[in-house]
């Protein structure tokens, strides 16, 4: 069970830190299917370890200025809400069909990263422009000039409603599923904000910590936690995570994401199979 649970911290480590999200779309499953975790003991480990290994994968990236904090903050305070009334919608629904959809929904995030890894193949991302703002603060020499969420004037009320919904469906997802939402978050914030992809991850583990906290606490009086298992598996997540972001400045960001993408598929016939009792317990 050691071995098992430090091969998950360094899975769920891995795409965190090179990612920005994902690692924690796996931790529920494994904690239930091989682990014998109940369902609802799973998702609150899992904002444990997703919520310690994505706040040290942020204080790396955040040393190399890739997170926005203003953005960051709001919409971890806006998810933060959310994730409450996900984690009360996730206690009303039986196992099975929690599973199961967890399992179609993975299938969706692997063929949307599949589209994106094809597009960024094809097409190099842009770079962002430094917006002209009077007074805006000068960006250190080495750090990527990224417009933050309050110094963009031109349509900043149609923005600030989608920031709003996308917080609203990320806490929904962090609460209900117990995952971070990291998966959902930087796409939003590459394609809403305009930021570059290490700036959507960097900024996406400052959300995802927030969220995590915010669905632990709905959770901690609830359920129990089994430190045997949270201390290894966080451990593990913490110098996964911390590698994988180093590991990302050598592999292109396409190869990533259809890596990605493959393991969520393949996770995904599993839970549903599970779920389906197409397998055995």
């Amino acid at each position: 069970m050691i071995a098992i649970s430090v091969a998950l911290g360094a899975c769920i480590g891995l795409c965190l830190g090179s990612l920005g999200g994902g690692g924690s779309i796996i931790t529920v499953p494994v904690l239930v299917y091989l682990l014998h975790q109940p369902l609802q003991t799973a998702i609150t480990q899992s904002l444990v370890i997703v919520g310690i290994s994505s706040a040290a994968a942020m204080i790396s990236h955040a040393r190399e200025g890739r997170v926005r904090w203003r953005a960051g903050i709001c919409l971890g305070a806006i998810g933060g809400g959310a994730a409450a009334a996900g984690t009360a919608l996730g206690r009303l629904v039986s196992t099975t069909v929690t599973m199961a959809a967890f399992s179609a929904l993975m299938v969706v995030v692997a063929v949307f990263l599949l589209v994106k890894s094809t597009t960024q193949t094809r097409q190099p991302m842009p770079r962002t422009r430094t917006p002209m703002t009077v007074g805006a603060p000068t960006v250190p020499t080495g750090r990527e000039p990224v417009p933050d969420l309050l110094t963009r004037t031109p349509g900043r009320a149609v923005t600030a409603v989608k920031v709003v919904f996308a917080g609203i469906i990320i806490g929904l997802l962090t609460g209900f599923f117990g995952v971070g939402g990291g998966f959902v978050i930087v796409p939003a914030l590459a394609l809403i904000l305009g930021y570059s992809m290490p700036v959507s991850v960097g900024t996406s583990l400052l959300v995802i910590t927030l969220n995590s906290m915010a669905a632990l606490g709905a959770r901690v009086t609830h359920e129990g936690l089994d430190w045997t298992i949270i201390l290894p598996v966080t451990v593990a997540a913490v110098i996964g995570s911390i590698a994988g972001k180093y590991a990302a400045q050598h592999v292109s960001d396409s190869t990533l994401t259809r890596m990605f993408a493959a393991m969520l598929i393949a996770v995904a016939g599993y839970v549903a199979a599970r779920s389906l009792g197409l397998l055995p317990h």
